[in-house]
């Protein structure tokens, strides 16, 4: 067995890309014409009902106007009631039939059944759900002396998308063959530097998903939806404040954001979803680098550490550090980012009040 999976080690790879390059026009046109006609025959939203969950700023209120402008119901669910109520007016402007507001926290279970029962009884259908909650950081490790705080990302990215999706959702998606459509990131596979535990939660993000799309098979669709870096999270202010060991994350929706590539990420995600599209990427040229990942890993690792700010630059975090808050209060996320002061209303919170939308 062992001289078996030697030859192919040697064997496989190189095979499999001779195969994939006599296949790869092929594939190309194959693809295209999948794309026309699915394109041809894309799910109206006419009167149908869109739940999306983190919907009070960043991709989130995007993807809601989108789904306005094709005439869809809206069932808003976040944290904040006066950003809801202001994006409902919004999406009733660009089109939306009906927009029910409803402020959840979606790490609660009983909360997630709340929002999803009242849909049932108001509108009776559940068509799409939207999930596009995330928690965001940026740190080195090795300056993380306090590990108490990662199984709240982690944990909670997996169990709010596990009772959203499958435990609470799922059987009304099931009656309509509907669609679930889940926000990602390019981190999911691709290493970046400062991105450790961020990386983790977008991997097992994506790996459920992949898992639940083979359980439900052709009954309820799932698009997943994979992102590089945009406005949202480089450019409009993810924050991380500390104070000693404990700290709160600012949420990538938290921010209010508009124009650009976020707008465009938000279209693509919907017309890939009315489609039936199982991946959208923007852009989609990340997708050399998976390559290289799996062939040539040692050329991709080189590249990163030519390109990448290395550990000696300007670290743009202290969380978990212990040391005083003073020294990192207005530092912003990403490195080109303009310094910023914290608002008062995100005061320094332990592991124990941390809440997403």
């Amino acid at each position: 067995m062992d001289l078996l999976n030697s030859v192919l080690n040697w064997v496989v790879p190189p095979a499999s890309l001779v195969m994939m390059a006599f296949a790869w026009p092929a594939l190309t046109f194959i693809t295209g014409c999948e794309w026309l006609y699915n394109t041809f025959n894309s799910e109206p939203m006419e009167d149908k009902v869109v739940i999306i969950t983190g919907a009070s700023s960043g991709i989130g209120e995007q993807i809601a106007y989108e789904y306005a402008k094709r005439g869809a119901k809206l069932v808003l669910v976040a944290r904040r009631d006066n950003r809801l109520r202001l994006i409902s007016e919004n999406a009733r402007h660009m089109g939306a039939k009906h927009v029910m507001i409803v402020a959840a926290d979606v790490v609660k279970e009983e909360e997630c059944r709340r929002f999803v029962n009242e849909t049932i009884n108001f509108y009776g259908r559940v068509d799409h759900l939207v999930n596009t909650v995330s928690l965001g950081h940026t740190f080195y490790f090795e300056e993380v002396t306090d590990t108490t705080v990662f199984p709240h990302l982690l944990v909670r990215i997996a169990k709010l998308n596990a009772q959203n999706s499958k435990n609470v959702a799922l059987p009304h998606l099931r009656q309509t063959n509907g669609k679930i459509i889940v926000n990602a990131s390019v981190e999911s596979w691709l290493p970046l530097p400062r991105m450790s535990l961020y990386a983790a939660a977008k991997a097992a993000l994506v790996n459920f998903y992949e898992t639940l799309r083979l359980e439900v098979d052709h009954e309820v669709g799932i698009t997943i939806a994979t992102h590089g870096w945009i406005g949202s999270e480089l450019t409009r202010g993810k924050f991380m404040v500390e104070e000693g060991a404990e700290m709160q994350w600012k949420e990538e929706r938290e921010v209010h954001v508009t124009g650009g590539p976020v707008d465009d990420f938000a279209r693509l995600i919907v017309a890939g979803a009315c489609r039936g599209d199982a991946y959208v990427k923007y852009p989609s040229w990340y997708d050399i680098f998976l390559l290289y990942r799996v062939f040539a890993p040692k050329v991709l690792n080189w590249t990163f550490r030519l390109i990448l700010p290395t550990h000696g630059g300007r670290r743009t975090s202290l969380v978990g550090t212990g040391r005083p808050i003073s020294e990192g209060y207005g530092r912003p996320l990403f490195e080109g980012s303009p310094p910023r002061k914290l608002p008062s209303t995100f005061a320094p919170q332990s592991p124990q009040q941390l809440k997403m939308e």
